[in-house]
């Protein structure tokens, strides 16, 4: 039985996510350094992060994050398997995502009611991944099929399916994406640099956030583009 608060609950992280404009995608090389990562993307104005799973640790810094900012939206990346969707959820990751699509993994997400946000890069993948799952589709790696020009082929094929832009988005390129038609980015070290990591550098983190936060408001006002609602 699909429960109503889950589905709720999993609309208002869709829409919050769609608000935000953009994922920060965690990949380090520790919990503590997961974590120091989060805390400062949510003291830079990004209350969203997806801690992947090729982190050691990566699911302490989820269970951290959730107890520190128990507002905010910690997600966990590169789930490769339904097992690794279980220790997510009993984490307390607020949505799992992976590099591909796994029927089993968007079957236990429904099951669960946890936000599932799948991987696909062809036509097909895309289109057994929206069949399965109610919500964002990631497009990864879209940097070397194309990019923005990928995502506007693939958006106009299917207009009605929320997409992230993910793999090789970077300031250069931020704004083409939304203007192609992705409702979110997905970003990572061009906005979490491992350098900036090793050296505890916040000033530097935050500046990358305010730049891509200005990014995703700038396009999207000059460009009137629109949030969807769930």
């Amino acid at each position: 039985m699909v429960s109503i608060f889950g589905s709720m609950q999993n609309d208002h992280i869709r829409a919050r996510i769609e608000s935000i404009g953009m994922i920060p995608a965690v990949r380090v090389h520790s919990e503590q350094d997961a974590f120091f990562a989060g805390v400062t993307l949510f003291h830079s104005g990004i209350p969203v992060t997806e801690m992947t799973l090729t982190t050691p640790g990566a699911l302490d810094a989820v269970s951290r994050l959730r107890t520190m900012f128990p507002e905010a939206i910690v997600g966990a990346g590169t789930v490769m398997n339904p097992d690794d969707a279980r220790r997510a959820l009993d984490a307390g990751a607020s949505f799992i995502t992976s590099p591909g699509f796994d029927p089993a993994i968007a079957a236990f997400a429904q099951e669960k009611q946890i936000l599932f946000i799948p991987g696909a890069l062809t036509p097909s993948e895309l289109m057994a991944a929206s069949r399965s799952c109610f919500g964002f589709v990631k497009i990864y790696p879209c940097s070397i099929v194309g990019g923005p020009a990928y995502i506007r082929t693939i958006k106009g094929s299917f207009p009605s399916i929320p997409l992230i832009a993910a793999g090789g988005v970077n300031q250069k390129t931020a704004s083409d994406y939304l203007r192609a038609g992705a409702a979110v980015l997905g970003i990572g070290e061009d906005l979490v640099p491992h350098e900036a990591i090793e050296h505890r550098n916040e000033t530097w983190i935050r500046e990358l956030a305010r730049r891509f936060i200005g990014i995703v408001h700038e396009t999207r006002h000059t460009f009137g583009l629109k949030v969807a609602a769930y």
